[in-house]
């Protein structure tokens, strides 16, 4: 930074730190005009098989796919259908489906198709589907609990949309509660003054909130970036105060005068810290390319806090600092941790086992970690919740009911009717509504009233409704879906759509396993071109992203070794966030080994280093690693819990790579290094 810019800073510090808390507070007013999307179908992009079939359906028919389910307890057929039109009358509710929409419950049900029934109607207990408009999920879903009471039962995708809307401000807020305290606490122990950590807070918390206030300009954010991003711009931004205060520290024991200690300050860890912002924000700018724009979506908001932090930290810091030093001085305090000497010496020998320990980790991890069982939706909600009880009653009563809608061009009853007879003969098929099982094929649709044919038929598409037994997602069911695809288009040709939820997951599970590879590509090579420009050096960045890849495929290979499923978005985040949060920690150590290379040999070179940077890099990785751990525990989003549980893991991998696999590559390819390196000046006896 130039020195006439650092020297501005500090002289109009008083109106700097003015303007900054007062945009802080607007915009934390504004935050609150900031709409949440909680429908991750609205993230598909627009070419997406399902998005398209949406929008035939939306303009075709009045409908939609139902996405709730709900279960009365004891009741008659005729209470059924009275509970039927309560819940019909309830705005916000379209088609409610029951019994009595495929077969003429006139006629004794015993004459009935006994497996169509007992879809709907069993055991004195009868099973509604409808679906509720999207936007409104909360307030519909209770008012339909003030109707059904507490002894019924309800679930279905609008319901878990509702629970994650009622669950992410409360869980966002209780996180924090959590994770400020953890992060004091964290930085009293390793700085030497009482508000140091005060400073540290306020300057990346103005510019979280003031990201938060931007948004206004967006209209509208994911579910995603308001549950993580502002906990991961704190904790990934927070090195950039820590860099600059450490050396304003530095400088006040060599400088009397503060304002001189802060220019000086400025001017040393402005490469740092433009170094570090760089690999993140470049990181970060690889998710704005996903495809799934929730990636987008949370890369932006990224990039964005990022660069209000930067700009925090190097201007609103350094003038907030100034104005208030005297209180640092007043609040010293001796170091509650000693000092990290004599680490190097042990870390070195273990050089060899260490490098051999994780190149023979690689190929088994990266393997690994493409092999995961992955899940691409919200998932199953736990049974200690009424959801979690009521999803897992109703199943246990009607089986498992996933919905898939077919619109087929209209006017061939033929070929509709073969159709319809192949698709009731699938295996997991229970029932197919259509117009020509329910109502009849003899009788001309336009010779009945349009009440009757409404649902089946549209001015130039047929609706058929099939009612499965499959799970939402998972092999089986993406397996199925394939079948009823392939079997439409055997009669139909393309000329067909498909949706419903489970449609939605598979076409999310094909758009974003087409992202991971591009993004994580984009990340990687942003990120080696800042390297290199940093270090002028071809062999720094290759040894740098060996040692952060590697902790990121570790951590994303653990749950196929532990046979777990892991949720594809969080698996998809992380592996650019992890990469582009953490590197920062090999920068800083590799920038220190560099300067002391210079000055000694590579052994005494690499002791001093880790002496001096472990302490700074452990508290770096302690705060990323609390946050990850803290989101998991506080989330019930399986999305957000995912990244979080990765995110801790990943911060505490990359820590130990850092510290024992990287000085071992430095060490053992140092001629390697000093060859490709642009005036390395490495130290020679």
């Amino acid at each position: 930074m130039a020195i006439d810019i650092a020297a501005r800073i500090i002289k109009h510090k008083k109106p700097i730190v003015g303007i900054f808390l007062i945009l802080a507070v607007i915009s934390t007013a504004l935050q609150f005009a900031v709409s949440v999307n909680y429908n991750m179908v609205d993230y598909l992009p627009d070419d997406a098989p399902s998005t398209k079939a949406m929008d035939v359906m939306d303009q075709e028919f009045d409908g939609s796919v139902p996405n709730t389910r709900v279960m009365i307890h004891d009741v008659t057929i005729q209470e059924a259908l009275v509970i039927k039109e309560a819940l019909a009358s309830i705005d916000g509710i379209t088609d409610v489906t029951w019994l009595d929409d495929v077969i003429d419950i006139k006629t004794p049900i015993e004459m009935a198709d006994k497996d169509t029934v007992e879809t709907f109607y069993k055991n004195n207990q009868a099973l509604f589907s409808f679906s509720i408009r999207s936007g409104d999920e909360m307030e519909i879903t209770d008012a339909i609990y003030d109707l059904i009471g507490e002894e019924n039962a309800m679930s279905g995708e609008a319901l878990n949309t509702a629970t994650q809307q009622k669950m992410t401000f409360t869980e966002t807020m209780y996180a924090a509660a959590l994770l400020i305290p953890v992060i004091i606490i964290i930085l009293v122990l390793s700085t030497s003054s009482w508000v140091e950590p005060v400073f540290f807070l306020a300057a990346i918390g103005v510019s979280v909130l003031i990201n938060l206030g931007t948004n206004i300009f967006l209209g509208e954010i994911s579910f995603v970036t308001q549950s993580v991003a502002p906990i991961l711009q704190l904790a990934v931004s927070l090195d950039y105060a820590i860099f600059l205060l450490h050396s304003f520290s530095d400088y006040r024991e060599k400088i009397a005068e503060p304002k001189e200690a802060m220019r000086l300050a400025m001017k040393r860890s402005f490469p740092a810290i433009i170094a570090s912002a760089s690999t993140t924000f470049f990181g970060f700018m690889a998710l704005s390319f996903m495809s799934f724009e929730i990636g987008s979506d949370l890369g932006l908001n990224l990039v964005k806090g990022i660069l209000l932090s930067f700009i925090s930290v190097m201007v609103f810091l350094p003038a907030l600092t100034i104005t208030f030093h005297k209180w640092i001085d007043k609040t010293k305090h001796k170091p509650f941790i000693p000092s990290f000497k004599k680490i190097g010496k042990r870390v070195v020998r273990f050089k060899v086992p260490s490098m051999i320990f994780v190149l023979l980790l690689i190929a088994p991890a990266f393997l690994a970690q493409g092999q995961t069982d992955f899940t691409y939706g919200f998932g199953e909600q736990p049974e200690s919740t009424r959801v979690g009880n009521d999803t897992l009653k109703i199943d246990e009563e009607f089986g498992k009911n996933t919905q898939i809608v077919l619109l087929v061009p209209k006017g061939d009853i033929a070929n509709e009717e073969k159709l319809v007879q192949d698709l009731e003969s699938m295996e997991h098929v229970t029932s197919v509504l259509a117009y020509v099982n329910t109502v009849s094929t003899v009788i001309p649709p336009e010779y009945l009233d349009e009440s009757v044919t409404e649902q089946f038929y549209s001015e130039n598409y047929s609706r058929i409704i099939l009612h499965t037994n499959t799970d939402l997602e998972g092999e089986v069911a993406f397996g199925f879906i394939e079948k009823v695809q392939q079997t439409a288009e055997s009669y139909y040709g393309n000329d067909f759509y498909s949706l419903g939820e489970s449609v939605t997951l598979y076409d999310m599970k094909n758009v974003v396993q087409k992202d991971n590879t591009f993004v994580n590509l984009l990340t990687v090579i942003t990120i080696a071109l800042v390297l290199l420009f940093t270090f002028k050096s071809v062999s720094y960045p290759v040894i740098l992203l060996l040692t952060i890849q590697s902790a990121v495929w570790i951590n994303l290979s653990v749950p196929y070794f532990t046979n777990s499923s892991l949720v594809y978005i969080g698996y998809l985040i992380i592996s650019t966030v992890q990469l582009a949060a953490t590197v920062d920690y090999a920068i800083l150590l590799t920038e220190a080994y560099k300067e002391n290379r210079k000055e000694m040999p590579a052994l005494k070179a690499m002791k001093k280093t880790i002496d001096e940077k472990t302490f700074s890099i452990a508290v770096s990785a302690s705060i990323l690693s609390s946050v990850g751990f803290i989101l998991w525990l506080t989330s019930s989003n399986p999305i957000v819990g995912a990244i979080g549980l990765l995110l801790g893991r990943g911060a505490l991998l990359a820590f130990i790579n850092v510290l024992f696999f990287l000085p071992a590559m430095l060490l053992v390819f140092d001629k390697v290094i000093e060859k490709t390196t642009w005036r390395a000046n490495f130290y020679r006896r």
